[in-house]
């Protein structure tokens, strides 16, 4: 374990150097930095502000370069960077996370175009996210009267990992999990001003609990809270521990194959009828 500020690059590579040094080259290496603020963007301070998007979107940015550095020369590896279904669609509550996500499509965007012209072996994937139920919400800055909860419905973090997982092992572009990612992403390309409403009319709510927020507990903005906080957060009676559509996303091949296998005899069993 290296505990290291993700939003400074020489700390990052540090770390990088320091688990090549001791374990040997790094193959498969996974972005999952964030940092988020649960308020309001009017009542974000500048440096709050700015704190979320350096470890959301730089820890991103400086964790895949540090892993390029040395996967470019061998020419193999994997770089998964975890994504959300807020990278595509912002929220209520989430400006700084939203934004930093936003950004880090763009440079995963970029730098997939890059890799292309380049010819590189090294894969590049972004795994979509719905709400996860991880210890965020319980040490992430909040400034509502309420404990933040994850957008429901939402799932365990053992979905999100086999996706991850799944992603690091697999050379696929993009992978969603979870309906509610589908639906938000989709949604929201085909009718954003609906998805805009629906959110500011529910948006807000739906990611407080019912408990009341105590003012002072502290969180991770600027420095860690002390203990290992484990992978779970305080949802896991209402968290699915299953996706469906992930286990179809997962075998996207056979599932077209079937489909048009399934419309094929569909036709074929139509022009027989005609003929009769």
């Amino acid at each position: 374990m290296l505990p290291t500020d993700l939003a400074d690059w020489d700390a990052v590579n540090s770390a990088a150097r320091a688990v090549e040094d001791a374990f040997g080259p790094i193959d498969i290496w996974i972005n999952n930095a964030m940092a988020t603020i649960f308020a309001p963007f009017s009542e974000i301070g500048p440096d709050e502000f700015r704190r979320a998007t350096e470890v959301t979107y730089l820890g991103t940015v400086w964790g895949t370069k540090a892993a390029l550095d040395r996967m470019r020369a061998r020419d193999r590896g994997t770089i998964v960077i975890v994504g959300s279904a807020l990278a595509y669609r912002g929220i209520p509550l989430q400006s700084a996370y939203c934004g930093a996500k936003h950004g880090v499509k763009g440079f995963f965007e970029s730098l997939r175009t890059e890799l292309r012209h380049d010819k590189s072996k090294v894969q590049l994937s972004m795994v979509q996210l719905p709400g996860v139920n991880t210890p965020q919400f319980e040490h992430g800055r909040s400034k509502m009267p309420m404990v933040p909860q994850p957008m429901p419905p939402y799932y365990a973090p053992e979905v999100a990992a086999d996706a991850v997982y799944w992603s690091a092992h697999h050379r696929r572009r993009e992978i969603y999990v979870g309906f509610p990612t589908v639906k938000t992403i989709v949604g929201n390309k085909v009718a954003p001003w609906l998805v805009e409403r629906v959110l500011a009319r529910t948006g807000e709510k739906g990611q407080q609990s019912d408990k009341p927020a105590d003012p002072n507990r502290p969180d991770n903005l600027f420095s860690s809270p002390p203990g290992d906080p484990g992978a779970h957060g305080p949802y896991d009676a209402k968290a699915r521990t299953s996706s469906i559509q992930l286990q179809l996303a997962k075998r996207r091949e056979a599932v077209i194959a079937a489909v048009a296998s399934g419309i094929a005899g569909g036709l074929a069993a139509y022009r027989a009828g005609r003929r009769s």
